[in-house]
């Protein structure tokens, strides 16, 4: 990348940062749609729910994807009069709320759509809502979004190896769920009046750490579920005997497999429900992802591998949906959600490389 296509991404990736889009997306989906239609001849579109979306070319369609919404900053992460995001360039990193996760990526991408001449119908995607459990990417595949294939821009710097962008070919996906235990209330000094739901719901939990997690096989990688229980609320006043109780279970899924939490409902007076289940993605192509593997090589100094990440994106979504996924972005482990969020420029252009080979080369 030359050193004028270098500054307009790092000016393009300041100006989202800077705009706030934890509660609100709609300033920050309007700095994107503006752009795409001055910068590019593209079909560029904004559905109701505030989703970005541009296209051109035609056949076979790729989707560059990533989303402009961010989690909440921290105090420090404000700009001085508390309008915008703060964003500093030290080191050769850009920091601020969103660098990492994941505007940093949406603006490579964005440029990479712009500069490529693809092989393929091309298509640009922001959603918003990604961090709420991808509301953007459901309202947009419910609108008929089903692209053959998307390069999801979250995180993969990092994962084989320290400063090396792979090529996530699978992730785990997130249920939550609650367990409620039913009893009967009595006075704490007759116990045997009443069936105690707190108990009941201990022994509901035993069942969840006695479960059985999933494993299964990506790319060579043992990708393993997890659960566990992270909450408890039950009783109302210390001399009584509880009627209800509370668990909450964080469960981490893959590709094909559930824990079989549906067993506590065996404890009596036990029922369980489901509050969120993000999808796992398992990339379901072994050519697209070696096109996209050979893109990342010829776009860096390392050697990238394929690999799996343990968090959630959009491509849980879009797999789900029927869209061959990979997920493949500049954001490093630990460094999304933090005070002190972060990228790395190098690795910016890095990923505009790869986004534009994978375009030219689908």
């Amino acid at each position: 990348m030359d050193e004028t296509r270098r500054d307009e991404l790092v000016a393009l990736t300041r100006d989202l940062v800077a705009i706030p889009s934890h509660d609100d997306e709609t300033a920050a989906g309007d700095r994107i749609e503006a752009w795409l239609r001055a910068e590019t001849d593209a079909e560029v579109t904004r559905d109701a729910v505030g989703n970005v979306v541009a296209r051109r070319g035609s056949g076979t369609s790729l989707a560059l994807v990533g989303h402009h919404d961010v989690v909440p900053p921290a105090d420090a992460q404000w700009a001085e009069r508390g309008e915008t995001f703060a964003v500093a360039e030290r080191a050769g990193r850009l920091h601020g709320r969103g660098t990492a996760d994941m505007k940093g990526g949406v603006a490579a991408a964005m440029l990479a759509f712009r500069d490529s001449d693809p092989d393929c119908e091309l298509v640009f995607a922001s959603f918003v809502g990604e961090e709420v459990g991808g509301e953007g990417a459901r309202a947009a595949i419910d609108d008929g979004f089903a692209p053959d294939y998307a390069l999801v821009g979250e995180g993969s710097t990092g994962y084989s190896t320290d400063g090396v962008t792979d090529v996530a070919v699978a992730h785990k996906g997130r249920r939550g769920s609650t367990i409620t235990a039913h009893g009967e209330a009595a006075h704490a000094s007759e116990p045997d009046a009443g069936e105690n739901a707190v108990y009941r719901a201990c022994d509901a939990a035993d069942v969840v750490r006695d479960c059985e997690v999933p494993t299964v096989e990506v790319a060579g990688e043992r990708l393993t579920g997890s659960v566990a229980v992270t909450g408890i609320d039950g009783g109302s006043a210390w001399n009584v005997v509880p009627e209800t109780c509370e668990v909450t279970v964080d469960e981490r899924t893959v590709p094909g497999e559930r824990a079989p939490l549906d067993a506590v409902e065996a404890v009596p007076g036990v029922e369980w429900t489901v509050d969120q289940d993000l999808p796992p993605m398992r990339c379901d192509d072994d050519a697209f992802a070696e096109a996209v593997l050979a893109a990342a090589r010829d776009a860096q100094a390392g050697a990238p591998a394929l690999v799996t990440k343990p968090h959630a994106t959009d491509a849980g979504w879009l797999a789900k949906a029927g869209t061959t996924c990979v997920v493949c972005g500049p954001s490093e482990p630990g460094e999304a959600h933090t005070d002190d969020e972060s990228v790395s420029v190098e690795v910016l252009e890095r990923c505009y490389r790869i986004y534009r080979r994978t375009a030219e080369r689908l």
